[in-house]
């Protein structure tokens, strides 16, 4: 455990410092301190690494949101979406690794913990957004699923813009979310 936990530390390192090429296995295993013949008893390969950090920031990241939209009286859309935008554009500045991840290196499996990330938090909130009546009952879980994948694409232009998230970008991905939900809000 203490050398997986060394080598996920490493790749933690590596990708925020110097970004996803960077990230070699062989550099990994130098910045552990670990052969790199060692290191496949560990990984058999990047992708692994790569999965196994990213579910380290989706437990995290998940529990921030979750928390946070629990812990919101959600008066209306645009509070809704910011308790959703707030702890993530915050997470990703504070963790560029996930944000290179994320956004940079989408392995298949990365892909799809990313996928099955966004449609549960899409599923949560939906139910969430309907119990606090901010959106009809009658909303399809394909609503929010779409406002998350938009989500991502602009966030994805805010950390391409800038290390630390163009707030521009963020500012107009609130916008957008907001405005299209709002379609969906009993009025």
């Amino acid at each position: 455990m203490e050398r997986r936990r060394a080598i996920l530390d490493a790749a933690e390192a590596l990708l925020g410092e110097q970004g996803y090429e960077a990230a070699t296995l062989k550099a990994i295993g130098e910045r552990a301190g670990i052969p790199v013949a060692s290191m496949y008893h560990y990984f058999s390969d990047r992708h692994q690494v790569d999965a196994e950090l990213l579910r380290r920031h989706l437990r995290t990241l998940g529990e921030r949101v979750g928390a946070a939209l629990e812990d919101s009286e959600l008066p209306s859309l645009r509070v809704a979406v910011d308790t959703i935008v707030d702890p993530m554009s915050e997470y990703f500045r504070a963790h560029p690794s996930c944000v290179e991840l994320w956004f940079s290196g989408r392995g298949e499996t990365v892909n799809e913990l990313v996928r099955a990330f966004d449609t549960a938090l899409a599923d949560r909130s939906c139910d969430l957004l309907v119990e606090r009546g901010l959106v009809r009952a009658d909303t399809p879980r394909l609503v929010l699923r779409l406002a998350f994948e938009v989500g991502n694409r602009l966030f994805d232009l805010a950390f391409r813009e800038s290390r630390a998230g163009d707030d521009t970008t963020i500012g107009e991905a609130r916008r957008m979310v907001t405005a299209y939900l709002e379609t969906y809000a009993d009025h």
